[in-house]
């Protein structure tokens, strides 16, 4: 199935494909071979356990430790680069909690959060929208290779704050369209963000499931490819 799901305007795909989402996890998390089954015990932390943490300090921060966790998260779901998880846990504590303290003070200014959690050792764009998604997912939409790539206009990803930016806002438009449409009013980017994960890792899977999810009777808008395709993909993410 090669349809995009990002062209689709019918939030009853959209709200059914996110009921099928943990479904798609952990037939991730059992094809990662050796690390079968750590990837949907580090995605339950990341999406239940470190948002209520963080909810609960009257100051929105993380920790040292949950910044480490959360870029093992990362590495595990996509591309494992030790190198960067090792870099990761040399920022102090002190700093940790102070940038991410700032950073999540700027908000709702998305791209001044960006850069400040960006001073942090081993963080660039894309990690930084981790943390953001986590403490404020009504705003902020983690910079997930496969939701990018399923953008149209987006490709080849290139891991920068311009190129956020342009993810970021077209993930807003997509939340606000949803939200216009569906009766629950409850769509975040975060959540449209873990929709289109989870559509391109189904289709790459060929999961059975995604038999149930019929794209043609959405009202299909494809947008034009008008972004500036960039030279080359930057390592720090």
């Amino acid at each position: 199935m090669t349809e995009s799901l990002f062209a689709c305007k019918d939030p009853a795909v959209w709200r059914n494909l996110y009921g099928k989402y943990w479904e798609i996890a952990e037939a991730k998390s059992i094809g990662k071979n050796k690390q079968s089954g750590k990837l949907l015990a580090l995605d339950k932390w990341y999406q239940e356990e470190l948002p209520a943490a963080i909810a609960e300090r009257s100051h929105k921060y993380i920790t040292h430790p949950e910044l480490v966790k959360l870029m093992e998260w990362k590495l595990t779901r996509g591309k494992f680069r030790p190198r960067l998880q090792q870099l990761v846990a040399t920022n102090s504590d002190e700093m940790v909690e102070k940038c991410s303290r700032n950073a999540f003070s700027l908000l709702p200014d998305i791209q001044a959060a960006i850069k400040e959690l960006c001073s942090l050792k081993a963080l660039g764009p894309a990690t930084a929208s981790a943390v953001l998604a986590a403490g404020a997912p009504e705003l902020a939409a983690f910079m997930a290779d496969e939701a990018v790539e399923s953008i149209p206009g987006l490709r080849p990803i290139q891991y920068t704050a311009k190129h956020y930016a342009l993810y970021q806002k077209k993930i807003v438009l997509q939340t606000q369209t949803l939200n216009k449409v569906d009766i629950e009013h409850d769509w975040t980017p975060h959540r449209v963000e873990l929709c289109l994960w989870a559509w391109a890792v189904a289709n790459q899977l060929q999961l059975p499931l995604l038999k149930g999810v019929n794209l043609e009777s959405c009202l299909c808008e494809t947008e034009p490819d008008t972004t500036d395709r960039p030279a080359k993909r930057q390592r720090t993410k």
